[in-house]
């Protein structure tokens, strides 16, 4: 029977200083700690907490104070961070904590009805093991039957909404229900055809619906990308940005764009790197504002940077995938991932994507809920009658059917119009 867990306290405590709004998720509190050390540290961010700071290591540094070096210093800190690989596995991490807390609390009541037993000593400490069984139950979140009866209720009273976020693309939509919450949806397709632009386009038609989305472009800067969806909202031939040679009538559609653009819950990221940046941002925007309907939006997949180095890339990449579709479920929110495609399309008579083309692929096909490609004909072949016309073709979708969705490419303001054709 384990009565400490010095590596899964570390763990949490680690996890809360590399995230901060997972403290406010924690279950553990301070008697729950074994070792002296812990139990300081998150005195330190209580304290912090409690008079509005957000956490992170100068945070739990600073109110620490003289205490700093009586749990091991900034080097003993920065080794527990360094020691969290995926803050995804923090409730198991908790439980453990819990585990050996009521271990030892077990076991000192033990003794102490062996010291002195009787009857009504031995009412108490059943009471009291009871008591210890029930901490932190509220990590264990919905039974099976609560699932079923709420499955009941949306059945038997549902609600006018959809299930997910329409795209404003309503063939999308017919097929997909729109952006499901707590799906990882990949949007891959070769450079330059035009997956940063449809990835705006939702973006921006997620916000006219009065959504959030925010966007993480580890490409683009946020001045270019404003540019793009300015060009999109207004009708502005984008090819204009780089001479600024715009007409009175482009400056007035300008104007119109920025002033929709500005009314939007919009916020684009373009600092983040690491997946644990992403993940980090994306949790304190749902946990400050949690009433809001957030999409997220990531490009690219392959310039995310692991939170570990492994020796190969699609061990990296698997594990950047599994962190995102984790974090789609617990944040309750779709998380759109742009990912480039390989070479081998290139090679092939028919060259519209399939999920073997997904660079690095490993474990994208098996994570991701839906994965969509966009194919353009005059992208290979500049002659075709199919100019302008573009396939969103979806090869996986986990609940629901599989197809190709024919729309329209206005290149030159970067805008994805609906065609009204659906290809099963």
């Amino acid at each position: 029977m384990k009565t400490e867990n010095f590596e899964a306290e570390a763990t949490v405590l680690g996890a809360v200083i590399l995230d901060g709004t997972l403290f406010s998720e924690l279950i553990v509190n301070e008697m729950h700690f074994h070792y002296a050390a812990h139990q300081k540290i998150y005195q330190a961010m209580k304290r912090a907490v409690d008079h509005g700071e957000f956490i992170d290591m100068v945070v739990v540094t600073t109110y620490l104070g003289k205490g700093l070096d009586e749990v091991g210093g900034t080097m003993y800190l920065l080794e527990m961070v360094e020691s969290v690989a995926s803050t995804a596995g923090l409730k198991h991490h908790e439980r453990l904590i819990l585990d050996a807390y009521r271990n030892r609390e077990t076991r000192k009541q033990v003794l102490a009805y062996a010291s002195d037993p009787s009857d009504q000593e031995l009412e108490l400490l059943i009471r009291r093991l009871q008591d210890f069984q029930r901490i932190g139950g509220k990590s264990v979140g919905k039974s099976t039957y609560d699932h079923l009866l709420e499955i009941t209720e949306e059945m038997c009273f549902p609600s006018d909404e959809t299930t997910g976020f329409l795209t404003t693309y309503h063939e999308l939509d017919a097929m997909t229900g729109g952006l499901q919450r707590g799906d990882l949806i990949i949007v891959a397709a070769r450079p330059s055809v035009g997956k940063t632009a449809f990835a705006l386009n939702l973006a921006a038609g997620h916000c006219r619906n009065g959504g959030t989305s925010a966007i993480f472009s580890l490409e683009m800067g946020t001045k270019q990308l404003l540019q793009r969806m300015i060009s999109a909202e207004g009708r502005i031939d984008s090819q204009k940005w780089r001479s600024m040679a715009f007409s009175t009538k482009d400056y007035g559609k300008a104007m119109g764009a920025i002033g929709a653009i500005s009314d939007w819950r919009l916020k684009i990221h373009d600092q983040k790197r690491t997946v644990m940046e992403i993940r980090t941002a994306i949790r304190k925007m749902v946990h400050d504002h949690p009433d809001e309907r957030h999409v997220a939006i990531i490009d690219y997949l392959q310039l995310i940077s692991p939170a570990v180095r492994r020796d190969r890339r699609d061990l990296e990449v698997g594990e950047i995938t599994r962190e995102l579709k984790l974090l789609a479920m617990e944040m309750n929110i779709p998380i759109v991932l742009l990912s480039q495609l390989s070479r081998g399309v290139e090679s092939r008579q028919d060259k519209r994507p399939v999920m073997s083309d997904l660079r690095e692929s490993g474990n994208i096909e098996q994570d991701a809920d839906v994965i969509s490609f966009l194919y353009r004909d005059d992208y290979y072949n500049r002659r075709t009658d199919d100019a302008d016309r573009v396939e969103i073709i979806i090869g996986k979708q986990r609940n629901g059917p599989v197809g190709t969705v024919r729309m329209v490419f206005r290149k030159e303001f970067g805008v994805f119009e609906g065609e009204v054709q659906l290809v099963n």
